[in-house]
């Protein structure tokens, strides 16, 4: 078996078209994936085949051009955007006698370079572990012998049958160690959803300017690089929309074709800020030809992460490269569904936060809510959830509120002792308490729930 060097970026870039001719739009995302994960691509050879190859997936006259190219710019390692499995890998490996990595195990190389939080870490260490758990063979083929004879006759379990065993192990702690750190976010999500605030997730394809919006609109000063997977774990702040709504806007990492199951399924950190999110601004890049079936990769991984449901907004950004104005797209029904924008400009982004506050405007109300003199601590918690628009005190020392909160949580207020709701203002019209506001197919639903 070859030595397998310990650094090395010169990559030999491999990409065959199934059926058709490479796209070239599929070869300039891959060779991007290889600039961000700290590759420097030498060569790149593509071809096309009406069907992978079971051997080598590039058929053995394509594997052996792929091993002259790599010896003669003296690279250190293959990648192939492809999916391999195991044995396509290994017998790459002896042939060309250089490392080789499949797509997925680039971006779950990238997303290890990314992560920065404790949990992100975990998360990416166990799609990792995962990924190459049935791969180990590829480097431990010198350690397969079992020593035999008088005084070395020992268990009988290969090096490799005792790494599988320690990576079976691993995975075991990580995924107690990740439940854990889940349920802590989940109880501190169900605390903080007594007094919740709507909450916004920026998703989208990779690099089509996520960051730079967030940046845009809560004035935090997140990372922005032009690559891809430039942000990883997720970022969360607060905002202010127009009329004093506060909402919670969270950055999240950016999707991509043929995104890896073992990060679908492990990666949880960022994806649940999109599966709780009340509304989705789904980031494009308008000036990308291919930008329509971005959109339709983005919502298919949404789907089957289970946010296919949540209402969202188009945000086209990167109109200064078109040329276009800024502006809002409507339905039949006068509801925003499309704005066109430009973060790195700034230019549309009232437009934005016009269509944002119309969206979750039917996710709260204001209303008057008078509070006993003892009901300090939900006072607090008003407060702190930026819920409180004005204040005055009664002559028998309670307090009136007016208040800006969702449907459900009115009903709660509604239930809660020391709180009486005066007046509730609707979209169109006030009504009181008594009326047909509280008693609505929503809030009986949500009274059945409780």
């Amino acid at each position: 078996m070859f030595e397998r060097p310990r650094s090395g970026e010169r990559a030999v870039l491999v990409r065959l078209g199934l059926g058709a001719a490479v796209d070239p739009e599929d070869l300039q995302e891959f060779t991007e994936l290889a600039l961000s994960a700290g590759a420097v691509p030498v060569a790149t050879v593509t071809g096309r085949r009406e069907r992978p190859d079971a051997r080598y997936f590039l058929g053995s006259g394509k594997a052996d051009e792929v091993r002259a190219a790599a010896h003669a710019t003296q690279a250190d390692v293959i990648l192939v955007d492809h999916a391999l499995s195991p044995s396509q890998e290994r017998n790459l490996e002896k042939l060309i006698e250089r490392r080789v990595l499949d797509r997925n195990g680039l971006i779950l190389d990238i997303f290890a370079q990314r992560a920065r939080s404790f949990e992100g870490k975990l998360e990416v260490e166990l799609a990792q572990l995962k990924h190459i758990g049935s791969r180990l063979v590829r480097g431990w083929t010198h350690l397969e012998r079992q020593k035999g004879g008088i005084g070395l006759r020992g268990p009988g379990e290969t090096q490799l049958e005792t790494d599988r065993r320690i990576i079976a192990t691993r995975v075991r702690v990580l995924g107690k160690r990740l439940a854990r750190i889940r349920q802590q976010r989940e109880t501190g999500r169900h605390l903080r959803a007594e007094i919740p605030v709507p909450s916004l997730a920026l998703v989208g394809y990779t690099n089509a300017g996520k960051s730079t919006l967030f940046g845009a609109l809560s004035g935090a000063d997140a990372y922005v690089a032009d690559q891809l997977f430039a942000t990883l774990d997720p970022t969360v702040r607060r905002v202010t929309l127009p009329g004093g709504t506060a909402i919670v806007v969270a950055d999240t990492v950016g999707f991509i074709r043929e995104l890896p199951h073992e990060l679908v399924a492990s990666f949880q950190s960022t994806l649940t800020e999109a599966r709780a999110a009340t509304l989705l601004l789904q980031v494009v890049d308008a000036s990308n030809p291919r930008r329509d079936e971005q959109i339709a990769q983005v919502d298919s991984v949404l789907a089957d992460i289970g946010a296919g449901d949540i209402p969202q907004i188009l945000v086209y950004n990167k109109i200064d490269r078109l040329q276009a104005p800024a502006r809002i797209d409507r339905d039949a029904n006068g509801r925003a569904t499309t704005v066109w924008i430009s973060a790195q400009q700034r230019t549309g982004l009232e437009l934005l936060t016009t269509a944002v506050a119309e969206r979750l405007a039917r996710f709260a109300r204001r209303a008057r809510l008078k509070v006993a003199p003892s009901a300090g601590a939900l006072r607090s918690r008003l407060y702190a959830a930026h819920a409180v628009r004005a204040e005055s005190a009664a002559e028998d020392g309670s307090l009136e509120l007016a208040v800006e909160l969702p449907d459900l949580e009115l009903l709660v207020l509604a239930r809660t002792a020391g709180v009486q709701i005066l007046e509730v203002q609707a979209a169109e019209m006030p009504c009181t308490p008594g009326s047909a506001y509280l008693q609505s197919s929503v809030i009986s639903r949500a009274s059945k729930l409780r």
